[in-house]
């Protein structure tokens, strides 16, 4: 398991309260959500490698 870091986040009870119910839909915990939103946006600008994309990459490479 990774190390995490810990750290104070201040938002608005707004954002709050629909994150709250986002993650609550999807059966996560507020810090899951957060950490999940962060990781999908991460990928998605090419700040993070994305594991799963790494093993499909490998997967077709096997199957050629």
């Amino acid at each position: 398991m990774s190390d995490k870091k810990s750290f104070v986040l201040r938002i608005d009870n707004e954002t709050y309260k629909a994150l709250e119910k986002w993650a609550a839909d999807e059966f996560r915990s507020v810090n899951g959500q957060i950490e999940w939103i962060l990781s999908q946006k991460l990928k998605e600008a090419g700040r993070i490698k994305d594991p799963a994309s790494n093993a499909a990459k490998t997967a077709n490479k096997k199957n050629i």
